[in-house]
């Protein structure tokens, strides 16, 4: 997600030239007789509130241009304060305000009348629009006069019309009450003082790591038992300026485990990566990229870390030396994601539409895989190793075979761009051979869906999300799925059933879900700076 939303981006740069000065404001009715409110609107306010719809659209290239040319990261405005879905919500409430000037009078008295259809965010400030929507409810409250005065049964009618109209709405999807996680299963971790895009367990032990826009990452004590309780590391990701370190103010985008549990790797949009022990202390720092880390995953020997970066760059590092073992330099724009096949070969996918496969020690991709018309999210390996997924803004899922040049399946059902996929531990390769294997996919069209990739077909569409959903895992068996939605949901399905099993509503919109290693414990990260740990056991 790039091109097409820096367009976006650019449109907002126009749309708030006027806002460009740090000190610049907006004053609304100034005190009079009355003692009327004064109304102050402050570029930072502004910048701020899109900046934030960027992150929660899902356009978080975007908002980072964005946040870099509204110096986001000079604003003193307290993230964790501000709702979710600020902007819109003030919009909404201006329409609202539009909508009702609309239906008042000059002398102040209200129409009867009530506007024939709602009206568009755009329609809202056009003028000519607004007038003419006044003349049309003057001219049906003339008819309603005379109607009353004619056949007062008919405007009775009439008005209880108008008042169904106005409370038809949209129900929210009800979740069956035996599905609902009670408050006494989930915990609700906060200490961060802004969103926090990913989560991520260790490999070993019931250690959760959190990576947020505040410029740290955390990781949070959940083992039952422990001498220090449920405690927070904090993990401040800074840089050297003026002889001395000074936070980055830069988001952690991502972050890995090595497979032992005893190094975290971290990702950040200032550019470094950085390698941390899991008791919070920082062991080495890897500085390469010219700008924003998007991927990082560590290979499951361990001795190697693999990333990818705004620059178009991918880059394998020594997790030893931290120096760089080899520069990637194939992607003609942004590389979004990363996947190891195995220790020396991976995928890497890029806003360039491509996929390359590439190996340690060769100058050249071993394989270049085409077929994408749009930016391509996400990349992930099968447990056998044999078969790469790959998502799309395109809106279809692709399935690709090194022994294949074309896509080996093209899988299409989903209605908006898909955002992430992610293999069921099953199948050859994996640590449940008997059970088939299945892929799932996350889509802006609110829905999941669990594909047979031998067959080519969708077995499940997942439907009880609201709004754009960010993340699925699978637990380690396999048998249960996990999704989190900007609904501030998190649901647990069935993944031979597709019956959901488990619900929770937080606080956020959640960006990310993961399972802890036993599979009894899922964690989620959220917009509002909280992360929830939810216990299934029964």
């Amino acid at each position: 997600m790039w091109y097409n939303h820096c367009n976006f981006t650019a449109l907002l740069d126009f749309s708030l030239s006027s806002f460009k000065s740090s000190d610049s404001s907006v004053r609304g009715d100034q005190p009079g007789e009355n003692g009327g409110a004064k109304m102050s609107i402050t570029s930072d306010e502004v910048n701020f509130l899109v900046y934030r719809y960027l992150q929660e659209s899902g356009f978080s290239h975007s908002a980072f241009t964005f946040g870099i040319e509204s110096h986001i990261s000079q604003s003193n405005i307290n993230g964790t304060l501000v709702p979710p879905a600020a902007l819109i919500s003030l919009l909404q409430k201006g329409l609202q305000y539009v909508e009702a000037e609309i239906s008042i009078n000059e002398d102040g008295t209200v129409f009867d009348g009530r506007p024939i259809e709602s009206l568009s965010l755009i329609d809202a400030v056009m003028p000519d629009v607004v007038h003419s929507r006044q003349q049309v409810i003057r001219d049906k409250l003339v008819q309603q006069q005379k109607a009353h005065i004619s056949n007062p049964i008919t405007a009775m009618n009439g008005e209880e019309n108008g008042t169904h109209a106005l409370n038809n709405h949209v129900e929210v999807m009800e979740v069956d009450c035996e599905a609902q996680i009670p408050s006494s299963k989930a915990t609700v971790l906060r200490g961060h003082e802004s969103e926090v895009f990913i989560c991520a367990w260790n490999p070993v032990t019931d250690l959760l790591a959190s990576g947020s826009g505040d410029s740290t990452a955390r990781i949070w004590n959940l083992i039952e038992n422990s001498s220090s309780g449920s405690t927070q590391l904090v993990l401040r990701h800074c840089i050297r300026e003026g002889g001395q370190d000074v936070p980055s103010n830069k988001d952690v985008t991502s972050l890995d485990w090595n497979s032992d549990g005893t190094l975290l790797a971290t990702g950040s949009y200032d550019g470094f990566a950085r390698i941390w022990t899991k008791d919070g202390n920082l062991s080495s720092t890897l500085g390469q990229h010219k700008g924003p880390i998007f991927a990082l995953k560590w290979n499951k020997k361990g001795n190697s870390i693999l990333s990818a970066g705004v620059d178009k760059m991918t880059i394998i590092w020594d997790a030893h030396t931290g120096e760089a073992k080899q520069q990637f330099p194939f992607h003609s724009a942004p590389a979004l994601d990363v996947d190891w096949q195995n220790n020396s070969t991976f995928a890497s996918c890029s806003t360039d539409m491509c996929i390359h496969v590439c190996r340690l020690g060769s100058e050249r991709p071993l394989k270049t895989f085409q077929g994408h018309t749009n930016e391509v999210n996400a990349i992930k390996w099968d447990p056998s190793g044999m078969l790469l997924a790959s998502c799309s803004d395109d809106m279809t899922l692709k399935i690709w075979s090194m022994t294949h040049d074309s896509c080996v399946h093209n899988l299409q059902a989903h209605n908006k761009e898909i955002y992430t996929i992610k293999w069921s531990p099953t199948g050859a390769g994996s640590n449940n051979p008997n059970a088939s294997i299945l892929l799932a996919s996350a889509s802006f069209d609110s829905t999941v869906r669990l594909w047979d990739v031998e067959r080519g077909v969708c077995v499940h569409t997942l439907t009880k999300h609201q709004e754009p959903v960010y993340s699925v895992a699978f637990s380690p068996d396999g048998k249960l799925l996990a999704s989190g939605s900007f609904d501030r949901c998190v649901h647990v399905w069935d993944t031979l059933s597709g019956a959901l099993v488990n619900s929770y509503r937080g606080t956020g919109g959640v960006f990310e879900v993961c399972w802890n290693s036993v599979g009894d414990k899922v964690g989620a990260s959220a917009s509002d700076g909280s992360v929830y740990v939810l216990d299934l056991r029964k």
